[in-house]
């Protein structure tokens, strides 16, 4: 297998000329790009991503198109995801003095994001975050912090608003 290359590489090229009707192409290069990919994976174009090796995707994921993983370090998806268009991943920051910033200073944490969890527009998660099993994080937010199993969370920064209960079987309130 030839080594996995990142962002601008032949690999994302590919996948983000290769047609959505073509499954069986689209499935061989996410094989080739990400360091596991599940069953039953779908992702719009256009994709991009730092590495791609260093993303770990599991079964029935669905990425809108613009999903944007900034793989410096991992970033493991869970079962069940559901991520919203124009969602950003970013494994890696800058630090906030400038001093430590001069020479492109950066520090790396991983991303996880848990099984079934629903992840809305326009969302940015931060380093080094877990997001909950089931939770779901509205559109425009930013994940800055963990956020725990089962709960609807929003908000610039996110907050957990509300737990997800039985009365959300309904498909809106």
């Amino acid at each position: 297998m030839p080594p996995r290359l990142g962002v601008g590489d032949e690999f994302f090229l590919e996948v983000n000329r290769t047609r959505p009707g073509d499954l069986d192409r689209r499935r061989e290069l996410m094989e080739q790009i990400f360091a596991s990919v599940g069953e039953g994976v779908v992702l719009n174009s256009p994709l991009s991503a730092a590495f791609g090796s260093n993303t770990s995707i599991g079964d029935g994921f669905y990425g809108n198109s613009n999903l944007m993983l900034v793989d410096d370090v991992a970033i493991t998806i869970g079962d069940g995801v559901l991520i919203g268009p124009n969602v950003t991943l970013t494994t890696t920051g800058h630090a906030i003095h400038p001093d430590m910033r001069y020479d492109f200073g950066r520090f790396s944490e991983p991303i996880v994001i848990e099984d079934q969890v629903w992840i809305g527009s326009n969302v940015t998660v931060l380093p080094g975050v877990r997001i909950g099993h089931g939770s779901v994080i509205g559109a425009g937010s930013v994940v800055s912090h963990d956020v725990p199993p089962m709960v609807v969370a929003v908000g610039v920064p996110c907050r957990v608003v509300r737990p997800i209960t039985d009365a959300d079987r309904s498909y809106r309130q």
